[in-house]
């Protein structure tokens, strides 16, 4: 990394809930977001927030995420997922985590993610698949 994220740096990403993005739980209810799909994009949200930190050759891998999901959204819903950065130390960085729609907070929680070079990766997981 070029430089460490100070504390409170942020990351936000804006999506509607999609059809691809829900879970319908029985046929009387509607379909909402799914834990899954959340998580996806609080992750992306924590990504957009390392990236202008890291440098040519670099990619962030998450390696931890706790996250209580506490409101269904409904397809169509808009929501807001945030990552501030709480702690950057070596390649760790740790994240606040959040999610919000426009009635109320539908998650909370931490994520941590490394900064590895792509390269090195790359060659891990080839290894693993016999490349």
């Amino acid at each position: 990394m070029k430089t460490h994220p100070a504390p409170g740096t942020t990351g936000e990403l804006r999506f509607a809930v999609e059809p691809s993005h829900t879970v319908q739980f029985h046929e009387r209810t509607p379909p909402v977001l799914s834990t899954p799909s959340l998580i996806w994009h609080l992750e992306h949200a924590a990504i957009k927030a390392l990236k202008p930190f890291m440098d040519e050759g670099e990619i962030s891998l998450g390696v931890e995420i706790e996250v209580e999901h506490l409101a269904a959204t409904p397809q169509g819903g808009q929501v807001v997922c945030s990552a501030r950065v709480i702690r950057a130390e070596g390649p760790r960085v740790d994240f606040q985590v959040e999610a919000w729609d426009a009635q109320e907070r539908v998650a909370r929680g931490f994520h941590r993610r490394v900064v590895v070079g792509a390269e090195r990766f790359r060659r891990r997981v080839e290894k693993k698949q016999g490349a």
